[in-house]
């Protein structure tokens, strides 16, 4: 009689799937707004739109995952915080917009199901919904056999969000004279990671727990440090400030996500003096003998969100950060130009 196949022995275990679930789910629960219908286990999730808070909601939406930093979870066998970088890829990038981020669902692929590691994924996952104030109110675990390797996985989501119409915020409101803040990243946030490993892992031959002095920990530690979650900050600002602008510095750096938020017939200038870069930009930049344009195109170099506002308006913004504990630098203005920008001081000049 032939051998009786079952779906575990083609590599997919459906009941270490189910106790994924069971290890996640009070850390899921615990971002639950008083919106969200149902309970986890669903075919989709519900959220129901407060009545009577807004007069015209437009929803806003965004995506994204990881990348290349997933290799760097991989190595030191460290899963609790690229749950975080997928949320605040996404909850960070609707926030320019003006957009209260309200829910947040999770995509995560792997190789073959380790419950523990699930659910180390998932909790930065629900932590970082809990912080940014938006329900996890959903998610996809994917066993694929063969099509991951052993221990790896990718995981991607995308976030939901809603804002007054008449507080969305577009490029129609930028003008010249305004003036550019900058709020401080974590880190080396989510990008830039194909560069980063080919300098530390490739050139410098690292294999993750060198404890560099210029950082005070390893450079594993340094790499997997999470992206800042900017909700909890710029919200209020939103909604008591007349914010012309805003903007994620991902992937592409300054040179190309400051024009998404110009008018075409303005620019920015920046001055790179006016911050201290931290010390994980100056040592990529010297071990990869990369050069300061490019670095400036590729990273955060330090300022993980910017606001752009009038003068006037920008002072006031920066009273209420510095009242709240938080770290601000006026640095730039915008200028007539051809939507580009321009950065000086500091190491070069443009």
């Amino acid at each position: 009689m032939a051998e009786q196949l079952t779906y575990k022995d083609s590599g997919v275990d459906i009941d270490a799937g189910n106790k994924s679930v069971q290890l996640i789910k009070d850390s899921v629960k615990a971002t639950y707004r008083p919106e969200v219908l149902g309970d986890l286990g669903g075919f989709g999730g519900l959220f129901a739109l407060t009545a009577g808070k807004y007069k015209e909601p437009v929803l806003v939406s965004g995506t994204d995952g990881v990348g290349t930093k997933l290799r760097l979870a991989f190595m030191l066998d460290k899963h609790d915080t690229v749950g975080q970088d997928a949320v605040a890829m996404c909850v960070n990038d609707i926030l320019v917009q003006g957009a209260e981020p309200l829910f947040f669902l999770d995509y995560l692929a792997v190789g073959k199901l380790d419950p523990e590691q699930v659910a180390d994924v998932v909790k930065g996952v629900a932590n970082a919904c809990k912080e940014s104030g938006c329900a996890l109110i959903g998610g996809e675990t994917a066993e694929m056999s063969g099509f991951y390797p052993v221990g790896e996985y990718d995981i991607a989501g995308f976030a939901v969000g809603a804002v007054e119409k008449s507080k969305l915020i577009t490029s129609e409101k930028v003008k010249e004279g305004d003036v550019v803040l900058g709020l401080p990243s974590s880190g080396v946030h989510s990008n830039g990671y194909s560069l980063v490993r080919k300098i530390c892992f490739d050139l410098k031959g690292f294999k993750g727990d060198e404890y560099i002095e210029e950082l005070g920990k390893t450079i594993g530690e340094e790499l997997l440090t999470p992206t800042r979650l900017y909700p909890k900050s710029c919200l209020p600002l939103i909604e008591n400030f007349d914010i012309h602008g805003m903007v994620h510095i991902t992937g592409g750096g300054f040179y190309e996500n400051i024009p998404r938020a110009l008018p075409e017939d303005m620019a920015v200038e920046i001055d790179s003096s006016v911050w201290q870069m931290p010390a994980i930009f100056k040592l990529l930049q010297q071990w990869g003998n990369v050069d300061w344009k490019e670095m400036y195109r590729t990273f955060n170099m330090g300022i993980g969100m910017i606001i752009i506002a009038s003068a006037d308006e920008a002072e006031k913004i920066k009273a209420h950060l510095s009242d709240a504990g938080e770290t601000v630098y006026e640095i730039g203005r915008v200028v007539k130009g051809n939507h580009d920008v321009t950065i000086k001081g500091g190491v070069f000049h443009d």
